[in-house]
């Protein structure tokens, strides 16, 4: 079985038939293909919230089926958002999770943190990749499943996750500048695009001395270079200060 298999195995024995509607990737799964660097991304629809126990169970078994991220680790990172079904249907903003495991987290759930529900914004950008990438890992179509989420609300949501990306600039310097170029292209655009497709979108629009940076960060996830920031330190920052203004600009319009 590939690791996919084994997570939504892990789901359907924590959670049961009987209450999950169905499992469905998003993020570079349905943008392009998985990259080297790309997480495992899945979404879970349930027809009931969880209970402690079961997200106790699912973290716990996503510990042992979600690779580090170090390097040389045959595992990918898996990232697993569960969401009941009438918490986003018909649609609200913000939408609200009943769990999420994310690698970032992985010192905390070995201290005893569990992913508890809560709301989350970043549900309409999962839900809007799930929607286009039109794949069921288990259950219906999402489109049987899931209403579309209003483009506003999209907007919304990424805009609302910048504040929580620059927090993470030092120590996820790679995927943050992605996701950064995600958000400016997808603002600019009106489509969420793979993160390198981002990166060449955002590569042909910025000033000649902040393109090393995304050209770095482009390279690293493509696995074409290795994952170094030493050289490129003092630009980083300068670099993400200039795209979260082209950010501002696209989503407070005057």
């Amino acid at each position: 079985m590939t690791q996919t298999d084994n997570v939504v195995r892990l789901v359907r024995d924590v959670l049961g038939d009987a209450d999950l509607v169905g499992v469905y990737p998003h993020g570079s799964a349905v943008l392009g293909g998985l990259r080297p660097h790309s997480d495992i991304d899945l979404l879970v629809v349930a027809r009931r919230p969880t209970t402690a126990g079961q997200r106790q169970a699912l973290t716990d078994g996503l510990l042992a089926l979600s690779g580090s991220g170090a390097p040389g680790e045959p595992l990918r990172p898996v990232e697993l958002t569960v969401t009941v079904q009438d918490d986003v249907r018909p649609w609200t903003y913000p939408p609200r999770s009943e769990f999420q495991y994310g690698e970032w987290l992985r010192e905390a759930y070995l201290r005893g943190l569990t992913p508890e529900p809560g709301s989350d914004p970043d549900l309409a950008v999962l839900l809007t990749m799930v929607l286009r990438g039109g794949t069921a890992l288990r259950g219906p179509s999402p489109e049987q499943v899931l209403d579309p989420v209003p483009p506003a609300d999209v907007t919304r949501a990424m805009v609302a996750g910048v504040p929580g990306l620059l927090a993470e600039l030092d120590t996820d310097t790679r995927n943050v500048l992605l996701t950064l170029a995600r958000i400016w292209t997808t603002l600019a655009t009106g489509d969420i695009t793979s993160k390198d497709a981002a990166a060449d979108w955002v590569l042909a629009r910025l000033p000649v001395e902040h393109r090393p940076v995304m050209a770095r960060a482009r390279a690293v996830y493509l696995g074409l270079a290795e994952e170094r920031w030493d050289d490129l330190l003092p630009q980083v920052k300068p670099h993400a200060q200039y795209v979260v203004r082209e950010i501002d600009r696209l989503s407070h319009p005057s």
